[in-house]
């Protein structure tokens, strides 16, 4: 056999394009041109190849994403994209990485592959009814200290003292302006498994009417029933939406920021694509060195500055990322960073409070 037989293609067309095959790999869309089934070995190398091969384009991605501030928008908006992810890709990529790193947990999600947990023995249950003592018993004597010096008046003391006796708390209160006094109590008896709610009336009356007082008393018993659970569930489905939600809405302010820089909302939305992909890769990495710091028992002190420093390398990272993209000074930067970092709080407690008024809503 030749030896130039092997690379001969088994089809004279590309079976993806039907373009005209002039070696192993087509030239119009660069499939192999092989028509045989790919080997187990290929299949594993396709799957892993990016992660295993240094000069991958994962590598080529991820590293600058995350120690060169900016570099990616740059090169992206002057034409160096092909050695790069795709960055809606990389985002969506990273974000998913995030939530299963974040709030998967095996014995929960997987219940079944685990042994159910024992009941607690009788003497834990006295160890806890122990502490629960102890703990209404500090509580009373700070009450009586603050009765005796005339910070709680006689009403207020009884009214905590009847609270501490019966074991209840304030229940659970959604405040939805912290300047004005319209927020809601949520008071959940677990003995009966109603729900009191109060404060219905001081809401917005655009949340009123989609949340009535009949409702949130079914969705306050429907949380207290399972401890929360389902609408913590529904809470982390509708984050990732908020994110994206919330997107926008910054491309909108850099715009704003940045009138005479001459360029379109998509390029100002690339630049946030971009940070919220290191948020999340940042996070992802701070999760996962706890979690191995725990199993390798490193000195908590160690573990905390690294977390620590992660955490201050996120806004020192959005600065950076700036001065690279929009090249201005140090005081102009500065000073729209500051507004950037305003927007970007009050943004992102928009869209939470959103999630979770969806949330609220979906129960």
């Amino acid at each position: 056999m030749p030896k130039h037989a092997a690379s001969l293609p088994d089809h004279p067309n590309c079976l993806n394009c039907g373009t005209v095959l002039r070696g192993q790999y087509c030239e119009q869309c660069g499939q192999r041109a092989t028509g045989r089934l790919i080997s187990l070995w290929e299949l594993l190398r396709d799957a892993f190849g990016d992660l295993l091969e240094l000069d991958s384009r994962l590598w080529r991605t991820v590293i600058p994403l995350l120690i060169r501030p900016g570099k990616l928008t740059r090169d992206y908006l002057e034409g160096k994209r092909a050695r790069y992810m795709p960055p809606f890709r990389m985002y969506l990529v990273l974000s998913i990485i995030f939530f299963v790193v974040a709030f998967f947990d095996p014995r929960d999600d997987l219940s079944l592959l685990f042994e159910p947990e024992a009941p607690p023995s009788p003497e834990a249950l006295q160890e806890q009814e122990e502490e629960r003592a102890e703990a209404v018993n500090e509580a009373q004597a700070k009450l009586d200290e603050l009765a005796a010096e005339g910070l709680l008046s006689p009403e207020q003391a009884e009214e905590a003292t009847a609270g501490i006796e019966s074991g209840d708390d304030d229940g659970l209160r959604l405040t939805i302006d912290s300047e004005e006094d319209i927020g809601v109590d949520f008071n959940y008896d677990e003995e009966t498994g109603e729900c009191v709610v109060s404060g219905v009336e001081r809401l917005p009356m655009y949340i009123q009417v989609r949340l009535t007082q009949e409702r949130l008393e079914e969705i306050c018993e429907r949380v207290g029933a399972d401890d929360g659970k389902t609408l913590g569930s529904l809470i982390l489905d509708n984050i990732p939406v908020a994110l994206i939600v919330l997107l926008p809405f910054m491309a909108l302010v850099l715009k704003g920021l940045y009138p005479l820089s001459r360029r379109y909302f998509v390029e100002h939305l690339l630049f946030f694509i971009h940070f919220h992909s290191f948020f999340f890769l940042i996070l992802t990495l701070q999760i996962l060195f706890s979690r191995l710091a725990d199993l390798v028992f490193l000195p908590e002190p160690i573990m905390v500055l690294v977390l620590v420093a992660a955490s201050f390398y996120i806004p020192v990272y959005l600065y950076k990322a700036m001065r690279r993209v929009y090249a201005q000074g140090h005081l102009l930067t500065l000073s729209k960073y500051i507004v950037l970092s305003v927007a970007y709080a009050v943004g992102a407690s928009f869209t939470m409070m959103g999630a979770l008024l969806v949330a609220l809503i979906s129960v």
